[in-house]
């Protein structure tokens, strides 16, 4: 499974974090698939970027974000446009499964 989480970095006691794209059986601070944003926590206010297109993309290929991950993605309002997409596609997806007519079977053309 692929997991979007924070990996520690930093000085001792002076700790930021990268926002990574990473399998969910590798360590914290092991390897990722991807890096996108940062999160300064120690800043006065702190600081979070994140690529709001690969964020979007790794979602919508399932990446499962941690708790905070999901906090930081509804702070940049990431989490709500990845939402909205969702919920438009499933209605779109179940207008289109929508019986169109006809007999439901291969059509036959008597002449």
């Amino acid at each position: 499974m692929v997991k979007m989480r924070l990996m520690r970095m930093g000085a001792t006691k002076r700790p930021f974090y990268r926002v990574v794209v990473a399998d969910s059986r590798s360590p914290r601070d092991g390897r990722f698939i991807e890096n996108i944003g940062q999160y300064r926590p120690m800043e006065d206010p702190s600081i979070v970027q994140i690529d709001e297109d690969r964020a979007l993309y790794w979602l919508s290929q399932g990446a499962q974000p941690t708790a905070q991950v999901t906090n930081l993605l509804k702070i940049q309002g990431i989490w709500e446009r990845y939402e909205s997409g969702r919920q438009a596609g499933s209605k779109e997806a179940a207008g289109s499964a929508a019986p169109s007519g006809g007999s439901g079977g291969p059509e036959e053309e008597s002449s």
